[in-house]
């Protein structure tokens, strides 16, 4: 059955065409909101290798599966055509041996780098995959925070790190925000050798995959059309630099922040990225990223706005370019 893709609204467009001024670019951008996405899927290392999940499923769903980048065996993507939800009812998915998921999806999580034996954030985890994500990266070693707000999300979370087999997770239930500044009073449980003070609770690594308004899942989330709003836009960039102020307050020197959303945006990507560099700008380092699919940098001038030069050192992944949704992501490190 053909899907029904809805007409943009007027104000998206014109805003999309600022961002995208080339006629043939934004058009290859439009077309693309028309086609489904690629089916992806991640190899849970926890429970088998890439190689035998690859070599069962094609095996037995003769699916034709390919494993697009030689540093991440466990990202695949199922080139086969699929009936609607057959990647989540096999017998695989159950047991927890892939995590359905879409490429961009998986992009945060690499840029973060998380090492085993870690202290990591992850600010806003349900359903889960980047939590699932790091885990089996990790090996189960550490500790891994998973913050969620919403009750239902978090039962949602709850069973896919059941599913996957994660056992080094703790899941918490708070505002992002006010959790940030919470951990930030209480301070780590042991005390400074010989002085006895608390020292502020702090994370080697933290995942702000930020709520947002979802322009890049266009091609997987056809109610995205209608939701579109101007005012989501600027409601979500303003909680989501309250959320970044508040988690780099509790980020380790050298520590690393991995800030992401799923949006095009400017006001909730870049300005967002500005915002943090000014707010602590003897502090705070922007990396550059190294993905293993073409992006685009991030801009420094959006209408009537203009943002550090650093700011181009953040990543635009847009659908046309990548064939995957479209994200953003910016890393940060905490030089002092």
């Amino acid at each position: 059955m053909k899907r029904k893709i809805p007409e943009p609204k007027p104000l998206f467009l014109e805003r999309i065409k600022k961002l995208l001024p080339d006629k043939q670019d934004f058009e290859k951008y439009l077309k693309i909101l028309k086609k489904p996405p690629v089916n992806s899927i991640r190899c849970n290392l926890l429970k088998i290798s890439p190689d035998k999940l690859k070599n069962r499923l094609e095996k037995k769903y003769n699916w034709k599966i390919k494993q697009p980048f030689n540093n991440y065996s466990d990202i695949m993507i199922i080139q086969s055509e699929l009936q609607p939800g057959e990647l989540g009812r096999s017998l695989e998915h159950l047991l927890g041996y892939y995590y359905v998921q879409e490429l961009a999806s998986m992009l945060p999580v690499l840029v973060l780098e998380p090492k085993e034996n870690e202290l990591i954030l992850d600010l806003c985890a349900a359903p889960g995959s980047k939590t699932t994500q790091i885990a089996s990266i990790i090996n189960n070693t550490g500790t891994i925070i998973a913050n969620e707000i919403s009750l239902g999300r978090i039962r949602i979370l709850a069973s896919n790190t059941e599913r996957c087999g994660v056992t080094n997770t703790i899941i918490s239930k708070k505002d992002a925000i006010s959790l940030c500044k919470n951990l930030k009073k209480q301070g780590e449980l042991k005390k400074i050798e010989g002085k006895g003070t608390l020292v502020p609770y702090q994370f080697d690594k933290i995942l702000l995959d930020a709520p947002c308004s979802g322009e890049g899942t266009l091609r997987s989330t056809i109610r995205t059309y209608k939701m579109w709003n101007i005012n989501s836009i600027k409601k979500f960039s303003k909680i989501q630099k309250n959320m970044i102020k508040s988690a780099f307050e509790i980020l380790k020197p050298n520590g690393i922040l991995v800030y992401s959303t799923c949006t095009h945006a400017p006001e909730e990507n870049e300005e967002v990225v500005d915002f943090i560099l000014k707010e602590f700008q003897d502090s705070i380092k922007i990396e550059p990223i190294k993905l293993p699919i073409p992006t685009r940098q991030g801009i420094t001038k959006w209408q009537e706005k203009e943002y550090l030069k650093d700011v181009q050192l953040a990543c635009r992944v847009y659908p046309h370019v990548a064939n995957t949704e479209g994200f953003f992501l910016a890393k940060f490190t905490k030089i002092k």
